[in-house]
């Protein structure tokens, strides 16, 4: 068999983990719950994977593997990266361990080597870059204190809030003030704001209200349009400077768009990216990615051990790319 990776893509809702040989054999996959160390604290969120790994590794006949390779939620700066990776040297899984944020499993996933830039774009926004030689190019991605807009909770957030300027007057028109409503059967903005305020409407059901902000857009709305012509924005302002970051703008270099914001392919979000990126990154290759984000924390631990001919190939087969 050989040399074996644990593959860890641990996001904040769902947990998936691959056993892998150098062969590109998949030996054995699980899913769990979600990975908030923030929430729980680092011991119990451990706790939590520990359960999800052991059934992978009983699964697969195994006790430990040769490297453990984790792309995590909330691994934002190199200091979480540490802390993480200590406390999974700890549970001795493997002889080896590398911890990266979830967004580089991504990125991985959707190039054929470690080199490329990925913008994903879900509940919030995060950009990573890599090239072979290691170099990488990252931001916090903590949300707007860290300079961040958008995302689907952000833009949410945001058409809400001209929604509710335009129904009380200090804002321009909009239809959102009649579409965000509606979609949970209520008659104005004021009916809205009150349910949220009160949790009638869970807050977590606020991310709804993103394919209707898309859906308005669609439909012409000025002021939703500009919404989501600034969230394209965004996702090619990191992507440039991650380009820069890494020297790739004079490259024929892959731009991977993750996410679920733009993994649904809005017409008017994906073709102003892929407009501005045109323009500002003539180079830049963009196409959303869409397979399994464990499978780009599983080729990154292969790229760490090794692989013999064919594993890469063998093993993106397996996951349907």
């Amino acid at each position: 068999m050989g040399l074996t990776v644990l593959a860890i893509d641990a996001g904040n809702s769902k947990t998936d983990v691959a056993i892998v040989t150098s062969d590109g054999e998949v030996m054995a996959t699980a899913r769990g719950g979600g990975f908030r160390p923030p929430a729980v604290g680092v011991d119990t969120a451990m706790d939590d994977l520990a359960e999800t790994v052991t059934q992978a590794l009983t699964a697969a006949g195994l006790a430990s593997v040769t490297h453990v390779s984790a792309c995590l939620a909330n691994a934002d700066f190199p200091v979480e990266e540490e802390q993480l990776a200590a406390a999974l040297r700890a549970r001795a899984w493997g002889r080896s361990v590398t911890v990266r944020n979830d967004t580089f499993a991504i990125l991985r996933a959707g190039v054929t080597e470690p080199r490329g830039v990925a913008v994903v774009c879900g509940a919030g926004i995060n950009c990573v870059g890599m090239r072979p030689d290691g170099r990488t190019a990252r931001f916090p991605a903590l949300g707007r204190v860290s300079g961040d807009w958008g995302g689907g909770w952000g833009l949410s957030e945001e058409a809400l809030w001209h929604a509710a300027r335009a129904e009380d007057g200090r804002g321009a028109p909009t239809a959102l003030a009649r579409t965000l409503p509606a979609h949970f059967g209520l008659p104005t903005m004021y009916a809205l704001i009150e349910a949220l305020h009160l949790e009638h409407i869970p807050p977590l059901r606020r991310h709804e209200l993103t394919p209707v902000l898309f859906a308005t857009a669609s439909g012409g709305d000025p002021v939703a349009r500009t919404i989501v012509e600034r969230q394209a924005e965004e996702v090619a302002a990191m992507a440039v400077v991650a380009l820069t970051r890494l020297d790739l703008l004079s490259e024929e270099t892959p731009v991977l768009l993750g996410g679920g914001v733009l993994a649904a392919r809005h017409p008017q979000l994906n073709d102003r990216i892929a407009h501005l990126l045109t323009e500002r990154a003539p180079k830049a290759v963009p196409q959303v990615v869409t397979a399994s984000p464990v499978l780009g924390a599983a080729l990154l631990g292969l790229d760490r051990v090794g692989t013999r001919e064919g594993a890469q190939g063998r093993l993106r087969r397996y996951y349907g790319v």
